[in-house]
């Protein structure tokens, strides 16, 4: 199998025509919310979950049975300027740990009943410092859109996806100033906890790429200032839309590989809701201008898919009230 685009024109193209939600399967859901035993709203955005989801899977009353968490891997040449309180060899040990089933990702997904996925993409061959250039060619930013798309899997009906990459905080806060405008210092967080040394480098880092690299157009934006690993979330994230899989979105690195596509096209994450917002100082911000509520705020700002593995429970909850409780008329309860 392969990807159905092969240049940046083609992945356009192919967002321009993604589908929509299946609006008889919502109808049908909001009326068996209605009926169902309990007072009108009692389980708040559990309901309007359990609608959304059962639109996108085309099912009045669906079930929630094989979510897929993918964690993708990239290294970024600005990494060598001192953006992050850990050196980029960690992502290749990190990587390892994942496939060892020893990082909290691992353990959140086994606790929901998730399959894990996790791909490492040219690890040894590290992006170019997006001060200096853009930080991929285009055949290299398809290369990561596809391997993101190809990875999910058909059979999912939810999908978590996460990333692991020294540095990776700064490129998201390039892209989302890129993106939405403002300052670099706005969109710039202490991702792994650097110093107000290493922050002051981390934002003048973003200001150099964002000189470097002025194009902004969306797709153009991903490929001078992201990283592999951000491409692939964006790929992956584009596939769900196509084959109909609800995606909850995790923190900011995620968020801005889909905020790529929401401003590539209309509608793009309508399948998408966001599991958390994380310590990361621009997330929340980024969410807004997205139009997405997080579900969970618990002060995480781990990345690897954590916070929206952790948000599957949720999900899980609202689609099993939704689709296993009785109605009205089958428990035999008045609804007056």
């Amino acid at each position: 199998m392969t990807a159905p685009f092969s240049s940046l024109s083609e992945f356009r193209a192919l967002l321009q025509a993604l589908p929509a939600t299946d609006a008889a399967a919502v109808a049908a859901a909001q009326a068996r919310n209605g009926q169902l035993t309990k007072p009108p709203g009692a389980l708040g955005r559990l309901e309007e979950l359990a609608i959304w989801y059962a639109g996108w899977r085309g099912d009045a009353r669906p079930r929630l049975e094989h979510p897929q968490v993918i964690v993708f891997a990239g290294n970024h040449g600005v990494a060598a300027r001192g953006v992050s309180a850990f050196p980029a060899e960690v992502t290749v040990q990190m990587v390892a740990n994942f496939r060892a089933g020893g990082a909290a990702i691992n353990q959140l997904a086994k606790a929901f009943g998730a399959t894990m996925d996790v791909l490492a993409l040219e690890l040894d061959r590290p992006t170019a410092d997006f001060t200096q250039t853009a930080a991929m060619t285009e055949a290299e930013v398809i290369s990561a859109l596809a391997a993101g798309w190809l990875a999910v899997d058909a059979a999912a009906d939810l999908l978590v996806v996460g990333e692991m990459g020294i540095g990776n905080t700064t490129p998201a806060a390039a892209i989302a100033c890129a993106l939405f405008g403002g300052t670099p210092g706005e969109w710039t967080g202490r991702g792994t906890g650097v110093d107000d040394k290493g922050l002051s480098v981390k934002t003048q880092v973003v200001a150099e790429g964002l000189v470097t690299n002025p194009d902004r157009e969306p797709l153009e934006v991903l490929r001078c200032l992201g990283g592999r690993e951000i491409a692939a979330m964006a790929g992956a994230i584009a596939r769900a839309h196509h084959a109909r899989i609800p995606v909850i979105l995790d923190g900011f690195i995620c968020t801005a590989a889909a905020a790529v596509l929401a401003l590539a096209a209309e509608g793009a994450l309508d399948h998408c809701i966001a599991g958390h917002a994380s310590a990361e100082a621009a997330h929340r911000a980024l969410l807004s201008k997205l139009g997405k509520q997080p579900l969970l705020e618990l002060g995480l700002r781990l990345g690897e898919g954590s916070g929206a593995a952790l948000a599957i429970g949720v999900l899980k909850g609202a689609v099993a009230c939704h689709s296993g409780m009785a109605t009205f008329a089958e428990a035999g309860v008045s609804d007056a």
